[in-house]
This record gives C-alpha cells, structure tokens and sequence, in this order.
C-alpha cells in the first residue's frame, strides 16, 4: 500500500481548549507522522501522513473525542506522502 497525506482544517471553538494536546496524544495510537498547529484565521491545521486505514482512524478518533463539542466544520485534504515528517508534534 502506498502512503497517503491528510490536510485537516478544523474550525470551530478550536483554540484554547486543548486540541492540538488531544491531537497529539491521540496520534500516538497510530503508525503516522506529522503536525497539528493554530492558524491565524482561528482554525486548527493538521497534517499527517501514513496509510489510509490509520490516518481515517486517527480523524475519526479525534472526531469521536472529547473535543468533538468544540468543532463545527471539518475540511479534508488527501494526497500523496512525501516523507517530510519523522514523528508526530505540535506546531508552535
């Protein structure tokens, strides 16, 4: 199987509730790398990279999450892995 990358922008009440933590903890259950940051515009980013199966399963992990009250939309971005990444970790 190839690898994919997934550009998520969630907007919403997004910032100053933990998210990007959550994000962060949650990603440790699954075999990606990749980011999660604020951005000017008051949505959170995330971009990971992985295998299909897992990078669906990590969405819907913070989807189902204790921060799923705060997000109101959900923007999807998929495309082909570059390697860019080593780990997972927040963006400051």
């Amino acid at each position: 199987m190839s690898e994919k990358r997934m550009q998520v922008f969630f907007s919403g009440t997004v910032q100053g509730v933990g998210f990007r933590f959550t994000a962060e903890r949650l990603a440790r259950r699954f075999p990606i790398t990749g980011f999660v940051r604020n951005t000017e515009d008051r949505r959170v980013e995330m971009t990971a990279e992985g295998e299909e199966a897992s990078l669906v399963e990590f969405l819907t992990a913070i989807r189902e999450s204790g921060m799923k009250d705060y997000i109101r939309d959900v923007e999807a971005h998929w495309s082909k892995a570059d390697g860019t990444f080593h780990r997972f970790l927040i963006e400051f």
